[in-house]
């Protein structure tokens, strides 16, 4: 991975665009967030909160703005379109750990950081973990592809949601600021953590933090 994305404040996600993710959604309606809280939220996750403990320690590094969640709590069923065109969201992911990321072509933080991730889907990708990293991209929805093929990213699977409404349905659920945005949900559907900003997804200190999320 380049210097110029180690040098990338890892704090300050991009805000440009925002506004027009705002107007996207505007009308449109929002998905259901499938929030749970409560007891309720306590009970269905609590077997995620040993692996919280695991991976206090390891926000450091190339990922040490990795916000660990306190307590066990339910992931949004947050929905986007697969490859195939079909819909899909978190709860078809059941039984894989899944770092769900926010990118689009107008955010040089999100496309510097794109190749990290394609890396760790290679390292780390297959039955029990995937990157999923949603496009938003509202207006020429063919140029997301094209620059994907341009930048050489082959292992990402190519997820859309080409009317931004899963960064508004996050916004909501005070799961996302700026662009790029990820969380990382495990196996269960519990939200692990989130990290607002791009990071060196392919880098050891990252692995570890992932590896540690699958149990591996």
């Amino acid at each position: 991975m380049s210097k110029t994305l180690a040098r990338t404040p890892r704090r300050r996600p991009v805000l440009a665009g925002i506004a027009v993710l705002a107007l996207a959604a505007a009308g449109a309606g929002l998905y259901g967030t499938g929030l749970l809280s409560g007891n309720s939220a306590e009970a269905s996750c609590s077997a995620s909160a040993p692996v919280l403990e695991r991976l206090r320690p390891l926000a450091q590094g190339e990922v040490a703005a990795f916000e660990v969640s306190r307590e066990p709590v339910r992931s949004p069923s947050l929905s986007f379109m697969a490859p195939d065109g079909s819909r899909r969201d978190l709860d078809s992911f059941r039984g894989q750990t899944v770092l769900l990321n926010l990118w689009a072509t107008w955010c040089e933080p999100c496309k510097r950081e794109m190749p990290a991730l394609d890396k760790l889907q290679a390292e780390l990708g297959g039955a029990r973990f995937e990157v999923a990293a949603v496009n938003i991209d509202t207006r020429n929805i063919e140029r997301p592809k094209a620059w994907l093929d341009q930048a050489g990213i082959r292992s990402l699977a190519y997820y859309t949601d080409h009317e931004a409404k899963i960064f508004q349905e996050m916004r909501n659920a005070g799961l996302a600021e700026g662009m790029p945005t990820t969380i990382l949900v495990d196996a269960n559907g519990c939200r692990l953590g989130r990290l607002s900003g791009p990071a060196e997804w392919a880098s050891p200190d990252a692995l570890k933090l992932i590896r540690a999320a699958i149990g591996s």
